[in-house]
């Protein structure tokens, strides 16, 4: 089984330690082990999705300055051909709509849950699995 592809965004060190430490190796074991790789700038984000690498889950954080998640995710959605499912990990859940806006199939809120986070992982990477069959 190919490894899943992670692609995690945010400027701040902390919020990207604790996503990582909540996905762990392997989120379900319906899904194949994956690897994160880690962004602190959109722009090295943008680099790599532009390398056309491998990406399965966009995880991105909608607090990062100095460009936000959001905006990137909408950008992503709008630009990437078969964009890959995005979470976006809003700053209180009155800015969910926000992350409506930005195209994102999921969000979860700071401070992060690891159980949330991985479930809804999880569950985006199946559906987008499921319908990639």
């Amino acid at each position: 089984m190919e490894k899943l592809v992670i692609a995690l965004y945010s400027d701040d060190s902390s919020v990207r330690a604790s996503v990582i430490s909540a996905l762990g190796k392997q989120l379900d074991p319906a899904l194949a082990p994956h690897e994160i790789k880690e962004f602190a700038t959109a722009d090295a984000l943008r680099l790599y999705v532009d390398s056309k690498k491998q990406v399965d889950l966009f995880v991105l954080d909608g607090e990062a300055v100095p460009e936000g998640g959001m905006g990137v995710a909408r950008q992503l959605k709008d630009e990437v051909f078969n964009c890959p499912p995005v979470l976006l990990i809003t700053g209180r859940a009155q800015d969910n709509w926000l992350a409506a806006w930005s195209k994102a199939e999921g969000t979860v809120n700071h401070p992060i849950d690891p159980f949330t986070i991985a479930a809804k992982c999880a569950a985006l990477l199946k559906s987008d699995s499921a319908l990639a069959k």
